[in-house]
Order: C-alpha cells, then structure tokens, then sequence
C-alpha cells in the first residue's frame, strides 16, 4: 500500500473484523480497496487496532490495516423494511446510550474504538451526530439565531485513531442541523477557542462555536469534544444540558434523516489550516517581548516532547521562526497509539524522557505538551523539571514582575511552601481553591468581578490560564510567557540561557517527601445503604473534621473550599472526594518519610468505621496490617 505524505491515518479498519459488524463491499480500482458500508450498524465503531502503524520522516505506512477513502464522508448504504414508514421510524439497530455518562465535568468523554478489556465503547458515530445536532441547538438558542442566520463551527481534532469518524459524524450533526462548519484537520485545543476570537474572513473566522476532538491524555481508545464560544469553555451545566438534547435527537433517528444531514453536509464542508493564524500570533508575541527582535531566540537550544500528540508544531512553527535550535526534539510526529509514552507532563515516564532529551543534547531548555496541548510543562538546563508546584512559582514569579500584588488562583492540592513563596518572596496573594482547572479558572474570574485583582490561574496537572490571554487554559502559551523571559532578558543584556528561569524560583521550599493515595468507595457495600457514593464519602470527611479537634499535633486549615486539609508534624494533608469518581484522594506532604506516616496514622484512626472504604493504600503506607 502506498505511503500517505504527511498526514495522519485515521480511519483504519482490520477487514476481517469490521465484517463481523458491516456489510462490505470491496471495489478494486488501480489497486486500491475501498470500503462502502451501511450506516451505523450495530455498535458502530473501529475496531482494535491489531496492525502497526509505522512512521517515517514525512510519510505513514500501514502493515495488516487497510485504510478506506480519505474523503470527508464515507459512502453510505441505507437498507430499510419498504413496508414501513421511514420518516417516522426510529433505527433499530442503535445502541441504547446513558448520554449523561459520557459527561465528565466539562468535557464529553467515552470510549471510541475497541482495544481495551472491559471497556466497551459508547462513543460511536450515531451518537457524535446528535451530539453535533445538539450543540447547533444549544448554540443557536445562546445566540438567539432564526433560520436566517448561518452559524459557522469549527472542528478540529488531536492524534487519536478515532478522530476522523467522529469528525465527520459531529459535522453531519451540525450540517443537518442547518448550521456551517470547517474542519481544521490536527489542532490543539487553544486554538479551537482562539478561532472564536480571532476575527480574518481568510481563515473562516471569527467561529460561532468550536469543537474540540479529544480526551487529553487518555488511552488510545478513548476520545470525546470539548466546546467553545467567544465567551469561553462551556461548563458543567452546559455540557448537560447538550447531552440531554443529544439523547432526544438520537431516539428520532431516522433514516431519511441520516441521509439528508449526510447530503447537507457534503454541500456545506469546507475546509482551512487555521493552525498558520494561531502559531503566528505566538510568533509575534515572544518578538514583542524582546523588543520586536525578529529572530530573539537565536542560539537557544531548546527541545520539545509532543509525545506523538498535536503539538509537534511548536517546534517548526513558533521556535524555528524565532531563531531557536531544536536539533534533539522528539515524538513530533502525530500517532494517535502514542507508542512513545504518554503526553502527560504529570507522567513520570514523559518527564524523564523530555529530561534525558534536554541532558543528551546539552539543551538551553526542555518543553513537554499534553496530547491537545492545553497543558505543559519544562525542564532547565540541568535537567530540573518545571511541572506542578515548581511551574506554578515559576508562572507565579512572571506574572507579579509584570503585576505586583496580584493574586495567583491555584487548586486544593499545592503545598504550603508554594504559598510561603508567593506571599512573602513574591508579595503576591495565593488563593488555594478547588481542583478541576475549570473550577480554578471561574474561581480567578469571579474575584476580578468583585475587585480582587487576579491574573493567573493555575493547576497542578499543568493547565494554566492569563488574563491577559482570555483565560485559556493554553500549555503553548504558558511555553511562549517563558520564552518571552528568556528573549527579554537576552535583550537586556541578562543572558545565560535558561539559568534565568532557575533563579525565579530561588527560595521555593520543597516537600522532601510527598505522596497521593487513592482510596476507593465500594458503592455496593452494605454501608452505602443504597444511598450514593458522593453521601458516604461526605459522610468520612465529616468524620475525619470531627475527629481533628482532639489531636493537639494537628491543625485545621483556617480557608479551605475542598475536602479537609489539616497541617502537623511540620507537613499537611488533603483528604477530599473526587470530582467524578467514587475516590477519597489523600495527598500527604511532609519533611520525611516518618512525619508523612504520622499523618497517615491520624486519617487512618479517624476513618476506621466506615466499612464501605477501601483503606488497603492507606495501611500499606503507614506499615499496619
């Protein structure tokens, strides 16, 4: 089979299991085999991917998997019983779908394609189209539109081998909808939002509304959308309130009604690179830094780790045009089996790999991107990583140069050292709230509007927001704030690589030991008397409070919004419900490993009644049986 130049394959189907759930037609044409199929068959999904994707320098190649028509819309076949009524019948061969599961705070997730033992998918191509339906409604309703109006999408997607179905399935839902859309092909998912503020008819822009194809760094077999307006992300409220729509329009499918938004859609698709607009504002922006310099980075020799993710770009479109060396950047191409490791700047594996990156090449810097690139992370010359506490100083210590005073928002889990630097090196004000990087971005958001300044708003995992930036969560952005130091410094006269962004950071005092554990609620215990998850572990943070006030080591945080955070024995810990699963996290810092045991004794004592708690990582830290 012949190599396809650089672009990624997608859609990719193992014949002899796409059978089993397709009727397939092979047509041979100068060697090339496509594949029609009926529309939506039962669990209509891509199968496991038992080939190997194999990437060179500037192609793909495929071994055991064929790859159908690369077009916009896969040819489609529709079977139904003449005897009946189509416009009135829904299709029987759907799949019953819990859409509000699928819902995970913000986000849409679910499984794409088979591959994982026990997941089985729930996010096939019927059930993007009414989720594309449902967005059109829920955006035409928000912009007040009437049918005169033509509201314009915009899709685009990471790296993952699902992403071309579910694109094409989600625009047939905008098209049938009467809504245009525009695929922008492999985009991050800052861009998808900045495509709704950036305002050039050449590009297709503004958009009404974007979507975002991804699951961040999740397993390959996992995908889901994120939404957006001009006003922002969508929330937790609105992505219910989709989900709901969706499941009403998936029930009143029909077949006639599938081929008209298939036959709407193949009129209304166009197509742009919207990704020059978005890296050349960047471009512009690390140049205005450094004092409209052209090529300010010259002779720094910084590295970069996608992870195979949709970040590649960021080397050959924002450091290269600035004059950057990135001889030694690694896992730029998009695979979406990410074979490398995962792209997670939380992940210990990738950290090294970005780390082993940046000691091979004698690199100035080193910069790591999630999957769609709304997270990231560094590492310095000597190999010491910018990620979690340390990004946050280190942004932390940016913003109050250019912002004295300013409150930096962060969620529940940073360590008492990150305040201290904050508010007495810095003088700034650290807000501590809760997790989620939504939460912690609409927390920053609500202080500005009853008067407290605040210009950044940053979580652990690394997703970090700026005022000045709309308050998108953008890990390229973050990476440009950080380029713009070491630019104007160079400008400056104040060189010496990334030893710059070291400095920032002097006097940041570090846990020497630190620790999560996950403790599981068994939701079918006798204990949960039928009542949920979220009740009973309530019920073992009320009792864990309680039980605080007859400890004189320990200390109860005076402002808390999240679980129970108590200091002693020189650390702290954070006991609080998960945002979406039946999990108590316990994070534990302290100044070695037997204070760290201390806390978890006391958390250990204060939770012992509650049966329906799984405790086994608990005992097994603290050493009791």
């Amino acid at each position: 089979m012949a190599a396809t130049s650089g672009k990624i394959v997608q859609n990719v189907f193992v014949s002899h299991s796409f059978q089993q759930n397709t009727q397939l037609f092979a047509s041979q044409s100068q060697g090339r085999r496509d594949y029609y199929f009926s529309p939506y068959p039962r669990n209509s999904n891509l199968p496991s991917p038992l080939g190997k994707l194999a990437w060179t320098a500037s192609s793909i190649q495929l071994r055991t998997l064929y790859k159908p028509q690369n077009h916009f819309s896969i040819q489609r076949n529709f079977h139904c019983n003449a005897s009946s009524s189509v416009s009135a019948t829904a299709l029987p061969y759907l799949d019953k779908t819990d859409f509000l599961k699928l819902q995970n705070g913000s986000d849409i997730r679910g499984v794409a394609i088979d591959g994982v033992e026990g997941e089985k998918v729930n996010l096939t191509e019927p059930v993007a189209e009414a989720i594309g339906a449902a967005f059109a409604a829920w955006l035409m309703e928000k912009k007040k539109a009437d049918s005169s109006q033509h509201l314009r999408v915009s899709i685009g997607h990471d790296t993952r081998i699902s992403a071309k179905l579910l694109q094409n399935a989600i625009s047939r839902g905008l098209a049938g909808a009467g809504l245009e859309f525009v695929h922008y092909g492999l985009a991050s998912t800052p861009a998808m939002f900045n495509c709704t503020l950036t305002k050039d008819e050449a590009f297709l822009c503004p958009a009404d509304g974007s979507i975002m194809i991804t699951a961040s760094h999740l397993p390959f077999n996992r995908n889901g959308f994120k939404f957006f307006t001009n006003a922002g992300g969508l929330g937790k409220v609105d992505i219910k309130d989709i989900l709901e729509r969706a499941a009403d329009i998936y029930n009143q499918f029909t077949p006639e009604s599938l081929k008209n938004s298939e036959q709407k859609a193949l009129l209304t698709f166009k197509k742009v690179d919207y990704m020059i607009a978005y890296t050349s504002d960047l471009v512009k922006a690390v140049r205005k830094a450094a004092g409209n310099i052209e090529k300010p980075l010259d002779g720094f020799h910084i590295v970069v780790d996608a992870g195979n993710g949709a970040g590649g770009f960021f080397a050959e479109k924002v450091l290269k045009p600035l004059g950057a060396i990135t001889s030694g950047s690694q896992f730029l191409e998009p695979d979406g089996l990410f074979p490398n490791h995962i792209p997670n700047p939380e992940d210990k594996t990738a950290m090294k790999a970005i780390t082993q990156a940046v000691l091979d090449n004698k690199a100035d810097l080193g910069i790591i991107f999630d999957t769609d690139v709304d997270r990231s992370a560094a590492v310095d010359f000597t190999g010491r990583e910018f990620n979690r506490n340390r990004l946050i100083a280190l942004m932390a210590a940016i913003v109050l140069e250019e912002h004295p005073g300013t409150t930096i928002v962060t969620d529940s889990v940073t360590s008492d050292g990150l305040t201290t630097f904050i508010e007495k090196k810095l003088g700034g004000k650290h807000h501590r709230f809760k997790r989620g990087y939504k939460n912690v971005i609409d927390e920053a958001i609500r202080l500005n509007s009853i008067g407290e300044e605040s210009h950044l708003a940053i979580e652990t995992s690394g997703h970090g927001a700026l005022k000045e930036n709309h308050w998108l969560d953008d890990g390229a952005y973050l990476m440009v704030k950080i380029l713009n130091k070491l630019a104007s410094a160079r400008a400056s006269g104040n060189g010496g690589g990334s030893k710059v962004l070291t400095d920032l950071i002097e006097g940041l005092e570090e846990p020497a030991f630190a620790t999560e554990l996950r403790l599981k609620i068994n939701q079918f215990h006798p204990d949960l008397k039928e009542g949920s998850f979220r009740e009973y572990g309530e019920a073992v943070l009320k009792q864990l409070e309680n039980s605080i006030g007859s400890d004189p080591s320990l200390h109860k945080a005076p402002v808390n919004y999240e679980g129970v955070r108590v200091s002693g024995y020189g650390g702290w810990f954070l006991l609080r419900l998960s945002l979406h699963d039946p999990v108590l996290p316990l994070n534990i810092e302290a100044p070695s490993n037997d204070d760290a045991v201390k806390l978890g004794l006391a958390v250990l004592e204060a939770v012992k009644g509650f049966g329906g708690l799984d405790t086994s990582a608990l005992k097994k830290f603290v050493g009791a049986s």
